[in-house]
């Protein structure tokens, strides 16, 4: 029993889903892998600023760094392609020194702390204080300070301290260490000027770029990975579905096929019990014959008998006629082949018409080329003959049926049969073949079934086709020659 149609959607349906949910499993993980990629860069560059924070301050003597060693170190420090530019900001967001590319910072930029995504580049701003001297009480006076003059730096130094003897400080001596700034204003700089320095020059952020093109490489890399594997997922699951969509019709296909040879069987059977029925009718109609042709023969018959007995003799031929058509439709069809002379053939079949073609002033032109095919003789004979009786009774008198042979190839040759008759109405045309239609009112429709089983036989086709102006063409394809055309 075959798989019902709905367990055949839902098997199909499962299978696709799975397809699907792989697909939309390497999705989810594709934006993960981004996601973490982005990060694992973003925690890449805050380390970066911490280390330039231990950079700063290794730098810094008395609080002070000088321009030109800074800027060294970190240009030192760009790598092209990894991390693309360095710059060290002030309390008022102007850039103290800086390495590399240039940065363009926007006001956002400035006043926000976090990371800012760029076509080829992640710029992180780490707002962070640099200094060390967490005792001191003056906030800007904890961070670095970078100058470029020498004088400025000797003088920012701290004042000498003097340690008390006693360890109790007498009124108006320094403040302890603990209590006083580690640098101080030079005598020679106005206050203004040097609190203007130390707002502007005090490093106060460190900015940087990095180049996020490894990292674009590195999520479509793999992209491509999870599109393959979504890709072979889908397939699969399509194929899936194919080869169990037809290993279902194929189980049904065999199903029907040991259904259709059990009627085969069963329909041979019955072809050969119908046969045999029909054999042993053909005896008793015989002796039917024989007794009306005995009655209508006695001395004292009467007209009435004998136009009775003729009535019933004519009956019995027709019906015996019938019954041999059925048995030799019946007949299996296994050609014996052999080498036929068409023209021969048709010129024997002509004898045999004879009388009807004269009674009804038919000329029959037999083939103009002589050609030889691979055939059963007894079956062409029969089909041929066939033919040209069908041909013979629907020519009205004086008509022409014309046989011609031709080859269509190297080894294969076409036969036709025309004539001038009525032809064939193209609604029939297609059923023409099949038993038990005709289109004679006391035609039993098998003539034309024989002539297409032998055609099948021989693995040749028939066909009717229409005749211009008028009349029909009976056309046998592929038929084998028995020596190559010439």
């Amino acid at each position: 029993m075959g798989w019902p149609h709905s367990s055949r959607r839902l098997v199909s349906l499962l299978l696709i889903a799975s397809g699907l949910a792989v697909c939309g499993w390497q999705v989810d993980e594709h934006l993960r892998f981004k996601r973490d990629a982005a990060q694992a860069l973003v925690n890449r560059g805050r380390d970066i600023t911490s280390t330039l924070g231990v950079l700063v301050r290794a730098q810094r003597r008395y609080g002070i760094v000088a321009k030109d060693r800074l800027q060294s170190a970190l240009q030192d420090l760009v790598r092209p392609g990894e991390l693309e530019s360095i710059a060290i900001l002030g309390a008022t967001g102007e850039t103290i020194a800086n390495a590399g590319t240039q940065l363009e910072l926007t006001p956002e930029m400035l006043q926000a702390r976090g990371a800012f995504w760029r076509e080829h580049t992640l710029t992180i701003l780490n707002l962070m204080d640099l200094g060390t001297n967490g005792g001191d009480e003056n906030p800007r006076l904890r961070a670095p300070i970078v100058v470029t003059d020498p004088r400025t730096a000797r003088s920012l130094r701290p004042a000498p301290q003097r340690r008390p003897a006693d360890p109790e400080v007498a009124d108006g001596d320094p403040p302890p260490p603990g209590d006083r700034p580690p640098y101080s204003r030079p005598t020679w700089m106005a206050k203004d000027e040097f609190d203007a320095l130390i707002q502007k020059q005090g490093v106060h952020s460190i900015v940087i770029a990095l180049s996020t093109d490894e990292m674009t490489r590195a999520v479509q890399a793999n992209l491509l990975l999870r599109s393959l594997v979504s890709l072979l997922a889908l397939g699969g699951a399509v194929v899936s579905t194919l080869a169990w969509r037809n290993v279902a019709r194929n189980a049904e296909l065999q199903i029907r096929l040991v259904k259709a040879g059990e009627m085969n069987t069963h329909l041979k059977e019955l072809n050969l019990a119908a046969a045999g029925l029909a054999h042993e009718t053909r005896n008793p109609l015989n002796l039917i014959r024989g007794h009306a042709q005995m009655a209508s023969l006695q001395a004292g018959a009467t007209p009435q008998l004998r136009e009775h007995t003729t009535a019933i003799i004519e009956e019995t031929d027709r019906v015996t006629g019938q019954l041999n058509e059925f048995i030799n439709y019946s007949k299996p069809r296994e050609p014996q082949l052999g080498t036929v002379d068409v023209a021969r053939l048709v010129a024997d079949l002509a004898r045999t018409l004879l009388p009807d073609l004269e009674e009804k002033r038919i000329e029959l032109a037999p083939p103009e080329t002589t050609l030889l095919v691979h055939a059963d003789e007894a079956m062409l004979r029969q089909a041929l003959f066939n033919v040209l009786l069908n041909a013979t009774q629907s020519v009205a008198g004086g008509g022409r049926i014309a046989v011609h042979l031709s080859a269509s190839g190297p080894r294969e040759a076409v036969l036709e049969i025309s004539d001038d008759g009525p032809g064939v109405p193209a609604e029939h045309r297609a059923n023409i073949f099949k038993p038990y239609v005709t289109m004679r009112p006391k035609g039993v429709g098998l003539g034309l079934a024989i002539v297409a089983q032998i055609a099948s036989a021989h693995g040749w086709e028939v066909a009717c086709l229409p005749r211009e102006p008028r009349g029909a063409i009976f056309r046998f394809s592929h038929l084998k020659l028995a020596a190559p055309a010439t």
